[in-house]
């Protein structure tokens, strides 16, 4: 990328009530945007079992419980990735199952369509 920076993605899925309190972690970081999905899933916990054992997704039955949760993606220069990491896990960590998890992937190049600037100039 022109900037020469190293950038990365990182993934949040989370609590949905724990929403708030990350838009306010990369507002103040002023990491610029991000994008916001209601998803369901499990980790290890494989969900809460409903009274029948039996889960119904999208007319799918199901013996593992997907939970709703809220995934949020942000595009950042490396240097800000552990500072979002430990910002989250205070806002989001209560000791039990199913806090969620943090994703870090590499990001090979950003464009901006609007001006097709790249790199960090473009997030």
């Amino acid at each position: 990328n022109e900037g020469g920076k190293i950038m990365k993605e990182v993934v949040m899925i989370v609590r949905p009530e724990k929403l708030e309190g990350i838009k306010k972690i990369i507002e103040d970081m002023g990491c610029g945007g991000m994008t916001l999905s209601t998803v369901m899933g499990c980790g290890t916990q494989k969900g809460v079992a409903q009274e029948d054992g039996v889960n119904e997704i999208k007319g799918y039955k199901t013996n593992i419980n997907l939970l709703p949760k809220i995934q949020i993606d942000v595009v950042v220069d490396d240097q800000h990735v552990e500072t979002i990491i430990m910002k989250v896990r205070e806002v989001c960590a209560t000791e039990h199952v199913g806090d969620g998890k943090i994703f870090i992937r590499n990001i090979e190049e950003a464009v901006r369509i609007r001006t097709g600037e790249r790199g960090s100039r473009a997030l």
